[in-house]
């Protein structure tokens, strides 16, 4: 169901309660549960709809490896991220926001959990991301942050008598429930992170906060993605499957010129028959193509900005 009608249907019972109770009928204790219950789906809709399109908090090109499992402090979903051969060398390496947002928090943590340098990033609809142990931090609480702006650097901080090497702690947390249940897998450039050990190459190349729109949005539900590719520093082209159907979806995403309408196409050719494309000039994405490929190979790619990508004949599950 889309936002918008669950919105509509909660405030629909909403004016419903309002029009009994002017006619003189009473608000009943189930009635009154039944609002409540709505306006508590409501929010955790807007929550799950509003979720950003984060990238990996490094910059652009950096490849980093993750791991879920590396420290006996982890509760569930977080990541502990470096990239060196020894244990400092990843001491003082740049740390930057994985989506824009308001800094609520950037302060040594001191004893109160271990965090250290700690900054946390509000980005609106319920979202949050942390970054624990920072070496030093370059944002103040209260600023106003980009998607890529540099946050701090990468270090050992912690509590006292908890000596730890440089890494950064990273975590995506909601306001739905409490810690440590809201604690969400990680998504970086729409891909979920390979839990528990995974290496990924940063998107974080500017610019991609400003785009609205996600994949699984764009595509719809059902749909999650299996595949993405590059398109320089211009923007990103998607391929989705959705299991209960066993169609394919291809997107392409822009980075740059975010508004003005480009040249910019998506395509996707199951094995067998015509190729699908979408190509004009767009303000944010092109697409979406889909088609019925369940245990067929595809080729998929798009173009924006002057770059291009196509894939070879692939995904054949």
């Amino acid at each position: 169901m889309r936002l918008t009608s669950i919105v509509k249907a909660g405030l629909a019972l909403l004016l419903g309660v309002t029009a009994g109770a002017s006619t003189g009928a009473a608000a009943s204790a189930a009635t009154a549960t039944s609002l409540t219950t709505s306006a508590t789906a409501v929010a955790a809709a807007s929550a799950a709809m509003a979720e950003p399109a984060f990238q990996l908090p490094f910059p652009c090109g950096q490849s980093w490896t993750g791991n879920s499992n590396a420290s006996s402090a982890h509760q569930s979903w977080e990541i502990d991220f470096n990239r060196g051969s020894t244990a400092d060398a990843d001491l003082g390496d740049t740390v930057v926001a994985a989506a824009s947002g308001t800094v609520v928090i950037s302060a040594h943590q001191g004893s109160t959990n271990g965090f250290g340098n700690l900054v946390k990033i509000d980005h609106g609809g319920g979202w949050y991301t942390y970054y624990a142990h920072l070496l030093v931090r370059s944002v103040s609480a209260g600023a106003t942050v980009s998607q890529g702006q540099k946050i701090g650097e990468v270090g050992n901080t912690s509590k006292p008598g908890n000596n730890i090497s440089p890494h950064l702690h990273y975590e995506v947390r909601t306001d739905a429930t409490s810690y440590p249940a809201n604690i969400q897998k990680a998504k970086f450039n729409g891909v979920t992170f390979g839990y528990p050990v995974q290496t990924v190459t940063s998107n974080n190349c500017g610019g991609s906060s400003s785009n609205p729109y996600t994949p699984e949005q764009v595509c719809g539900s059902g749909y999650s993605v299996i595949d993405s590719a590059a398109l320089g520093s211009a923007g990103t082209v998607y391929l989705l499957y959705n299991t209960s159907n066993g169609y394919n979806c291809v997107a392409t995403f822009k980075r740059t010129s975010l508004g003005s309408k480009t040249a910019t196409s998506a395509y996707l050719e199951v094995q067998g028959k015509t190729r699908a494309t979408d190509s004009g000039d767009y303000g944010y994405y092109a697409g979406p193509v889909r088609a019925s490929a369940a245990g067929t190979c595809v080729k998929w790619g798009g173009a924006t900005g002057g770059s291009s990508y196509n894939s070879p004949f692939e995904h054949c599950g």
